[in-house]
Formats: C-alpha cells, structure tokens, sequence
C-alpha cells in the first residue's frame, strides 16, 4: 500500500509537500515522523521493525530496517540534530528502544529499556526539547 506523508504545516507561513511510498512493511503502518530537517522518515509498523528512509524530491531509499522489538511498534520519535542521530521506539513488547546511527546507514540500539519496568504496551514516545537538556 501507499501512505501520503505530508512535510510541513503547522503555521501558515510554511510550506508543506506530499510523499507517497510504499514503506515496504509487512504489517499495518502505525506511525511516520520526519527528522529535524525533512531529509529522513522513520516508520513504525505492527512487522515489529522500524525502517528508515532518505527523502530526496520525490524519491526515497531505505537505508536502515531496525529489528529489536517482540511485538508492534507504536511510535518513533526523532532526537534534536544536536545529540546527533537519535531514534526512539515504543512498543506493545512493553520496550523502549533507543537506537544511534553510528556511522552512514549503520545503526545500533543504544539503549533498551529494561524487562519489567513496565507491565502494559508502551504508546507513545517522545524526546525532551533539545532546549531542556544541559
């Protein structure tokens, strides 16, 4: 299937842009979010896996397909540019991942949140503003 993918809103001063890909999940997609500059899109799908892709114009290559969790993934939320390339991921496997691209298309998890600290499906994720971190 494709997923329109809308870049920009929010105010009415900002230009927005249509993509529509098929991500290449094997399940339902349940959520898509840009980085900080537009240039990647991170997908969260019910396949258990994360993808990442490069967007270029109209064109998009995978460039990172995450496996780690044991169950859907709900929602991905990017880190400021800041602390470099950050992903975190939230699960129904009662996790949280996060994941560093520790050299161009290479990723790593980073961090894993522990098993037990949590006893439900985690929903949602996301960072602190890059202003509240010293």
């Amino acid at each position: 299937d494709l997923f329109p993918f809308s870049l920009g809103g929010g105010c009415a001063m900002a230009t927005s842009a249509q993509l529509s890909f098929d991500p290449g999940h094997r399940d339902v997609v349940h959520d898509v979010q840009f980085d900080y500059y537009g240039r990647r899109v991170a997908t969260a799908s019910s396949d258990r896996t994360v993808k990442i892709f490069e967007v270029v114009g109209n064109e998009q290559k995978l460039v990172a397909d995450l496996s780690g969790h044991e169950g859907p993934v709900w929602q991905v939320a990017w880190g400021h540019p800041k602390f470099g390339n950050l992903l975190a991921s939230c699960s129904f496997d009662q996790r949280i991942i996060i994941w560093k691209e520790v050299s161009e298309g290479s990723w790593s998890m980073l961090y894993q949140s522990p098993a037990g600290l949590h006893e439900a499906s985690i929903n949602s994720v996301a960072f602190a503003p890059q202003e509240a971190v010293q």
